[in-house]
Formats: C-alpha cells, structure tokens, sequence
C-alpha cells in the first residue's frame, strides 16, 4: 500500500474513533503508534522505537521520552504525546524541550494523535525551537504535505536532506501566515503600496485608506476564489477520489426512487475504497480506479465503467457490512464483513476481477 494510502485510511479510523479516545494512554495506542508504524519503523522493536526511553535531565532523574526512534541505537527522533485534542501550546513542549537539549535526537514531534507539530534546533545548536518548522494534520493533509512527511520515513530518512529542507519550510510557513493574516486585514502599509500606482499625484487620506482597504479585500477574495474555481475545474488528479451520485449500472440495473435523497459518502466507505484500491495497485493505476456513491451501495469500477465492475461496498446498514464481489459471468455474491480491514480477506477475488478486465480490453 503506497504511503499516502496508508495515511488516509489512518485517517478514516481516526475519524471514526477520536469521540472515544479520552486519555493520553489510548491516545499513543491508537494513534500515535500506527502513525509511526505507518512511516516504517517496527514500534514492536525495541531497539528501533522504544517506548519510554530515560532522559535523565540535570537533577531530574527518570525523565522519560514518549516513544524514541533509534538508528543504530541512537536516537533519531523523539516523540511527546497528549490526549486525543489536547493543547499543543509552547507551553506543553516542555519536557520535549528538556529532551531534546540531552539527546543526540535532531527532531522532536509533539502531537495529540490529530497535530504532528515537527521541531528542530535552527536557531542555535542543541537548543529546540520555539516553533515548529513543519506541521501535519492526519484529519486534514494535501499531497504536498505528505512528500515532506515520507521524508521521515524509515526508507527516506536523511538527516542532511530534512534539515537543508527544514529553515526553507519555517520560513514559507511563517510567510503564508503573514498572507493569509493581510488577506483579512490588509494593513495600512500594505494597502499604500498595492495604492500607490493607481492613486497617481493624489494624497492618501483616511478616506482614500479606508477605500482601498475594502477593494483590497474585495480583490484577494475574487482572486482566491478565481484560482480555486480553475483548481476545481482540473480537480481530477491522479490522487484524487471520484465519488458519483448516480448508481452504478452494472451487472443489472436498480431502479433509481423518483425522488433519490441525498447521498453522503461515509469514512467507511472511503476507507474501503483506499483500501480496494491498494489491493490492486501492482495490477492497474490508482487513477483508474473510480467510486460511484449510490442510495444502495457503493460502487468500485474500473475506468469508471459500469461494464466494469470491482467490487460494491454495502456499507449503508453500519451494523451489518457487507462486500459485493463478482465472478467471470459478472454476478454478484455477497459476503458479511466484521470490519474493513477484512476486505483484504478477499484480495484474490478482487484481483481475479481485474485481471479479467485488464486482459479483455472490450469488456
């Protein structure tokens, strides 16, 4: 399963369970240790993620670290956890602080299981920054953020590389900070020099400042609205999930009610279809590889082609999941799930499926 698969069915689970995790202890079990798993390193392995490790700073002895990631014993990356939501506030850092300054670890992470905040030692030497350089959100990530996490994976991990990355991430984050601050309230200054060109021989009174200051506004707003719309337009990327309202065809039609209600497409179902989809990545693309929403069930194509169809996810009825899958005839037979990570029970199936429409280019 590619990493950011990966990372969004983390995410499906996370949604789902975040209401129930209350204590710092659950927090770590259920979220922080599969996002260090999901980055490639053994948390059943001691030597390579130890839970716990000692920290003895100054007089305080027995300090301990949440999780360590080592390389060749030493640590590589030290991690403090809070409960599910809690404050992740400078000052809750403070026991990384002290960790960081007796470790030869060159990255700390604080987190609360929904925020992974990422600091270094920029500043000045074995001294850890007050701010992050770099911040990842499991519920709410974009493609650009997981290339700069799969640099702290396992297979990637390169302590020259992160760190030469590292000052110009800070600096960018601190920048789209700054904009998205002028954006809502174009300062004084600010609006003079967007002015000054336009305005010609004319003085900068209040009144011309509070004239500008609202087109300034009014023009980001139209600006930024412009470009998502062209972003929307190209939104078919090949990361991206198609979901359809309109019923899948195939095998056999369902009639669709005269007045069909709204569809809401659940974190069931878009972990099942990630999960459908890393079961056949060896054989197909991701991007051919389509999920049409319906009233009944949740249809995985291939080409987004009624005549082709994968699987249905039959996820409507939470008590009861269930899985479509078909045969060489293209009937459907049904199988119960307890949870959707048993879909991957049934990945030969699946794959079968495929293969039959990748060897037969008119079916």
């Amino acid at each position: 399963m590619d990493f950011i698969d990966q990372l969004r069915v983390l995410a499906s689970r996370i949604a789902n369970t975040k209401a129930m995790i209350q204590t710092e202890e659950a927090t770590k079990n259920a979220m922080v240790m599969p996002f260090i798993q999901a980055l490639g390193y053994n948390v059943f392995d001691p030597l390579e993620v130890t839970p716990e490790l000692v920290a003895d700073v100054g007089t305080k002895k027995g300090e301990k670290v949440d999780y360590a990631i080592l390389r060749d014993g030493k640590p590589i990356m030290l991690f403090e956890c809070k409960k599910c939501g809690g404050d992740l506030g400078v000052n809750h850092a403070g026991q990384l602080f002290r960790y960081f300054h007796v470790t030869e670890a060159r990255f700390g992470v604080l987190t609360n299981g929904l925020i992974y905040r990422f600091f270094t030692d920029l500043e000045q030497p074995n001294k850890m920054d007050e701010k992050p350089f770099f911040e990842f959100s499991i519920l709410d990530f974009k493609e650009r953020d997981v290339e700069e996490l799969k640099k702290f994976a396992k297979s990637a991990f390169d302590l020259d590389t992160i760190l030469t990355t590292a000052n110009d991430l800070k600096y960018t984050r601190a920048i789209q900070g700054k904009l998205a601050e002028l954006v809502a309230n174009p300062s004084e200054e600010f609006v003079r020099l967007l002015s000054a060109d336009l305005l010609g021989a004319r003085r900068f009174t209040p009144a011309i400042r509070d004239q500008f200051t609202a087109i300034s506004k009014l023009a980001f707003e139209q600006f930024i609205g412009e470009r998502i719309n062209e972003r929307l337009k190209g939104a078919m990327t090949p990361e991206s999930v198609t979901v359809s309202e309109k019923p899948a065809a195939a095998p056999q039609d369902e009639p669709a009610s005269p007045t069909e209600p709204v569809i809401v497409t659940s974190n069931e179902e878009l972990e099942g279809f990630h999960t459908v989809r890393a079961i056949i990545r060896s054989l197909v693309p991701t991007k051919r590889v389509v999920m049409r929403d319906a009233q009944s069930y949740c249809a995985i194509l291939l080409d987004d082609n009624n005549r082709k169809p994968i699987c249905r996810l039959r996820f409507n009825n939470t008590q009861k999941l269930r899985l479509g899958l078909f045969n060489a005839q293209k009937e459907e037979e049904q199988v119960s799930l307890e949870s959707v990570d048993d879909i991957y029970n049934y990945a030969d199936q699946i794959r079968a499926t495929v293969a039959s429409y990748v060897g037969n280019v008119d079916a």
